[in-house]
């Protein structure tokens, strides 16, 4: 039940608790009705699909993300119907072309998907940078089988932390003050305020 509420912090560690809904990754149908809180709910799910898996945390874990820049629900519905509304609000509606399943499970539910044409997200997630957005428009798609999974978001550019590293840098030697005092023709009467300790 991924959740900003059940998402841990403290400096730099991040914790996910309650898994009280959690199932096995081999976990068979049939499974529980209820999943995951509303605002982060995957279409599937709203759409009373018999089988489902890690992919509905990934759209759990998109939503979120977007939430973190905004401040606000990317999807706030008011129900299970309104949930399906916010998000063709912002994704658009899908097509059967795009998922083909979800219009699938639509009719046997005698379910119309609301009429909206998709968002700039990076208009909708105004603070976020551009390979943020980018990440994230792949963890909302539609189709649970176009979504990436954990360890290949990682591999998206938002993650690639990029520490520069100088060229030919100088090797780092372990000395004592007393040596360098030495190399630099200091003796040990050498007081403070040169930038070099004893």
């Amino acid at each position: 039940d991924l959740k900003p509420e059940n998402i841990l912090c403290y400096h730099q560690t991040v914790k996910i608790a309650d898994f009280g809904l959690a199932k096995e990754m081999d976990a068979k149908p049939p499974f529980t009705d209820y999943v995951s809180t509303r605002w982060y709910r995957a279409p599937e799910i709203l759409l009373r699909s018999p089988e489902y898996n890690a992919p509905i945390d990934i759209f759990a874990v998109g939503a979120i993300m977007a939430e973190l820049f905004t401040m606000r629900p990317l999807f706030p519905g008011q129900s299970e119907q309104d949930q399906m509304k916010q998000i063709c609000k912002v994704l658009g509606t899908p097509s059967k072309l795009n998922w083909a399943e979800g219009h699938r499970l639509a009719t046997q539910l005698s379910y119309k998907f609301p009429q909206y044409l998709p968002q700039n997200l990076q208009m909708v997630v105004q603070n976020a940078s551009e390979s943020a957005v980018e990440l994230m428009r792949e963890m909302l798609h539609y189709d649970p089988k176009k979504r990436p999974t954990a360890s290949e978001c990682l591999q998206f550019k938002f993650f690639q932390v990029q520490i520069p590293i100088p060229m030919n840098a100088p090797e780092v030697v372990d000395v004592e003050a007393s040596q360098l005092l030495d190399e630099l023709g200091l003796d040990e009467s050498f007081q403070e305020g040169s930038g070099v300790d004893q």
